[in-house]
């Protein structure tokens, strides 16, 4: 008699078969490879090989390590590095309290879980419908996204004076095309769009006026103000993306009606009405 391997081990085939460790993988992948970018960048902007992967081991947010690195290379301040770095790092903290509620983290995981919140694991892990799903989700992209990150930054950094500038490679360019590509899914309504037009176009203006990495200040200030007056819903842009399970709960919810079908036809049955 043969043993149905889903009895045999069946931790591994739902790790396998899991949408969570297969979405958070390919995340992960896909994310890393922009660490080639960042580890180019930093170094001919000035930083050594260590201080770039201080920021990579230690900030680990994209979004804030591509700043401080375009304030640096702009000639601007680390005052105002660090200051447009944390303006794009606060995401990470609200993300942490959904995490935190979601996932409730307990003992050294609650430390691994701050470190690795970012937008990836976040989406990833509320991008699932089952509780188990959603842990799966967040630690495969958080940890995915970390050991590939890091390396490609390494790599990008040993390479960056190889390299030359990383202009003519279009590596510059690389990091803004993938922060797009992230937020534009997410602008859905008139308002979203509204808003990041008004902040677009005031960076533009003060780019001219203003010290090198004020601009982002300046735009979160105007989204700020407007998100402050706005009347808009107030639960717009909660829901998840991506719901890996919709089919499963399309097969499930067709499933039930015609359940319900079937009983509704029973004999001496009329809708509405008695027997």
């Amino acid at each position: 008699m043969g043993l149905d391997p889903d009895e045999a081990d069946p931790a591994a085939v739902k790790i396998l078969r899991s949408p969570a460790v297969r979405i958070g993988l390919s995340i992960s992948i896909a994310t890393g490879l922009y660490g080639v970018s960042f580890g180019a960048l930093s170094v001919t902007s000035g930083l050594d090989f260590w201080q770039t992967m201080a920021l990579s081991l230690l900030l680990f947010s994209g979004g804030s390590q591509f700043a401080f690195i375009g304030v640096v290379a702009g000639g601007g301040s680390g005052v105002a590095a660090m200051s447009a770095a944390t303006l794009l790092g606060m995401r990470n903290g609200i993300y942490g309290m959904q995490i935190n509620a979601l996932l409730q983290p307990r003992g050294w995981r609650r430390f691994a879980a701050a470190q690795l919140t970012i937008d990836e694991s976040t989406a990833t892990s509320t991008g699932q419908a089952d509780p188990d799903e959603q842990k799966r989700g967040f630690w495969t992209a958080g940890i995915g996204v970390f050991v590939l990150w890091n390396l490609f930054t390494a790599l990008g950094a040993l390479a960056g004076g190889a390299l030359g500038d990383p202009k003519q490679w279009g590596l510059d360019g690389a990091a803004v095309a993938a922060f797009l590509g992230l937020l534009w899914p997410r602008l859905k309504g008139k308002e979203p769009v509204a808003i990041a037009v008004v902040c677009a176009l005031a960076t533009v203006l003060a780019v001219p006026f203003v010290p090198p990495g004020v601009p982002i200040l300046v735009a979160a200030v105007v989204a700020a103000g407007i998100g402050w007056f706005s009347h808009g819903r107030s639960d717009e842009g909660l829901e998840p993306d991506v719901d890996p399970y919709a089919e499963d709960h399309a097969h499930h919810h067709d499933a039930t009606g015609d359940h319900h079908g079937h009983r509704g036809e029973q004999p001496g049955h009329r809708p509405g009405g008695g027997a």
